[in-house]
């Protein structure tokens, strides 16, 4: 994969504050074009041996690859929960002048 191609980070947060101070964050560092942040779901885990249920604020991220690991360590570091979802997806195609505009709004070296 090329450095510059388009890449998808997906997280979720405890909050809707959480989640926009994160996509504010990365945005302001360069390190993101744009940030989705949808409406709540419920989430089903285990943590600890225990079955979990919460509420949790899902998180789309869309960058280059060439910012992938400078956004996941940011990502993590503005994170509360102590293991946060943090998956990369490449993007296989999409529509040229879309991602056109994420590369060119993510070109500059992040802060």
């Amino acid at each position: 994969m090329q450095e510059n191609n388009v890449v998808l980070v997906l997280t979720h947060t405890p909050t809707l504050d959480c989640a926009k101070h994160i996509a504010r964050t990365l945005l302001a560092e360069g390190l993101a074009a744009c940030i989705n942040i949808g409406s709540p779901v419920v989430s089903v885990y285990e943590w600890e041996s225990a079955v979990h249920e919460s509420e949790e604020i899902p998180i789309v991220v869309k960058t280059i690859q060439r910012h992938q690991e400078r956004l996941l360590e940011r990502l993590v570091a503005l994170h509360p929960y102590a293991v946060p979802e943090a998956l990369v997806v490449p993007t296989i195609a999409g529509y040229s002048p879309y991602l056109a505009w994420v590369q060119s709004s993510t070109l500059r070296d992040p802060e």
